[in-house]
């Protein structure tokens, strides 16, 4: 017997409406193994970061060709949300050269690359959602919900440089950053908010993602600001360390430690972003099954809750 339907905790889950929400949402991180979405999504974001980054770059070059300043201040937004690696990020990869074809193919590839991470996002999600597998989309349907993915990412960027252009020029120096951040918790909320209405082949609606997402984005904007000090913690490394993470493998053993340690620190990072992902989607879910029912009672067969 599952402990979340224990005798002890279906008395206070019919009690207290927290608690029942509570049980119900590690309910199902426990059925669904969400752990291990979370895990997956964390390793397959930093795989993704590099050829995202390419296929950001080559394909801004064409679209702001005349704005180069529009397309820099969206790349380095993008990349400033990864602690310590997105200064270095910004100024690594340059964009994809050569004759049409090549760049299409450049561009394709890097494009397939990067929509890993929102794949894994969609497995997720439909896990989240108890979708039979052979509801769920296809391949072609999944990557082109990556590209979906990819694109909500983009729109955010461009949300977050015009609040950021509307507050300088209030002039209001006093709420400028009490504005930024809340603008910045706005725009996490949606762009989670989309990824959970658009990425699951589950039907949902937008009061259906609305809680985990408000919460979610909330937490994520925490991760993003005390990103660099959490990654720095996790990693037992200086300052001084972490500016020098793209030098570091080819000067000497204790500096290449060093580097492991930052890199362990940011998956580490990438983690807590995952586990705030799926955790609020799986509050989603339980919301949803405690609105659709009455009660609660404990199958004979099956060690979780049965809802009539």
């Amino acid at each position: 017997m599952a402990w979340t339907t224990s005798d002890t905790v279906m008395k206070f889950r019919e009690q207290y409406r927290v608690v029942d929400v509570v049980v119900e949402t590690l309910d199902g991180w426990r059925r669904h193994q969400s752990s291990k979405d979370a895990w997956l999504l964390a390793f397959f974001t930093f795989l993704s970061i590099f050829p995202l980054l390419l296929a950001a770059v080559t394909i801004l070059g064409f679209v702001l060709d005349g704005n180069p300043d529009l397309r820099e201040r969206i790349v380095n937004g993008a990349m400033g949300e990864i602690p310590v690696l997105g200064d270095e990020l910004v100024n690594s990869p340059d964009a994809i050269s050569g004759g049409f074809w090549s760049v299409v193919l450049g561009v394709g590839g890097a494009l397939w690359s990067s929509g890993k991470a929102f794949v894994g996002l969609q497995t997720g999600l439909d896990d989240t959602w108890d979708v039979p597998l052979d509801n769920r989309a296809n391949l072609a349907v999944q990557r082109g919900k990556a590209l979906l993915g990819v694109a909500i990412i983009g729109a955010s960027q461009i949300g977050s440089i015009a609040i950021a252009t509307i507050i300088s020029a209030a002039e209001l120096p006093a709420f400028g950053d009490i504005a930024l951040t809340i603008g910045t918790v706005g725009i996490n909320i949606l762009v989670i908010a989309a990824m959970y209405r658009f990425l699951t082949s589950h039907e949902t609606t937008w009061g259906d993602v609305w809680p985990g997402a408000a919460i979610a984005g909330v937490v994520f904007t925490l991760l993003q600001r005390f990103g660099t000090s959490l990654v720095i913690r996790f990693a037992g490394v200086d300052n001084e360390a972490k500016k020098n993470i793209t030098n570091a493998a080819a000067d000497s053993g204790g500096d290449t430690r060093q580097t492991i340690g930052l890199i362990i620190g940011i998956i580490t990072w990438l983690s807590l972003v995952g586990i705030t992902v799926m955790m609020c989607a799986e509050l989603n879910a339980a919301l949803k099954r405690l609105r659709t029912t009455t009660h609660a009672e404990r199958s004979p067969d099956m060690a979780i809750a049965i809802r009539n």
